[in-house]
């Protein structure tokens, strides 16, 4: 599909109306900073009415940069706690592997050799004791 915007070019008058237009905005830009930097009366007056604006932007700068510092100190806090995560993620899953390793039967059995204790050959009975008011 075709762009559809500009079906026919503009005409003169409209493409002078723009010229005008930007030349004319260009001639208020320089005006400005030709005051500005002139020295004159009005310099002197227009730095004197823009120093609250002016102390604006030094506060809004101040602000910027100190939300940039706090942002990137709290991205390196966030970054050593994932990694100190990741660590005791490590761990943990070093100490179930040993953990899992030890509670086999062929390790308590080893454990359990060094104290005297064997494995039961026999397996276990049930000890049942009789009541005496019990009927039989």
């Amino acid at each position: 599909m075709a762009n559809t915007y500009k079906k026919q070019p503009l005409s003169e008058e409209v493409q002078q109306e723009m010229q005008d237009a930007v030349e004319e905005k260009a001639s208020v830009i320089e005006e400005f900073i030709q005051r500005l930097l002139s020295g004159g009366k009005m310099s002197s007056v227009t730095v004197v009415n823009s120093i609250p604006f002016l102390l604006f932007i030094a506060f809004l700068g101040i602000v910027y940069i100190a939300n940039r510092h706090h942002a990137e100190n709290t991205v390196r806090k966030i970054s050593a706690l994932n990694k100190e995560v990741k660590v005791l993620s490590w761990e943990f899953k070093t100490l179930k592997a040993e953990l899992m390793l030890k509670s086999t039967k062929s390790e308590i059995l080893a454990q359990m050799d060094s104290t005297g204790l064997k494995e039961l050959v026999v397996p276990p009975r049930k000890i049942v004791i009789k009541n005496p008011d019990q009927k039989k």
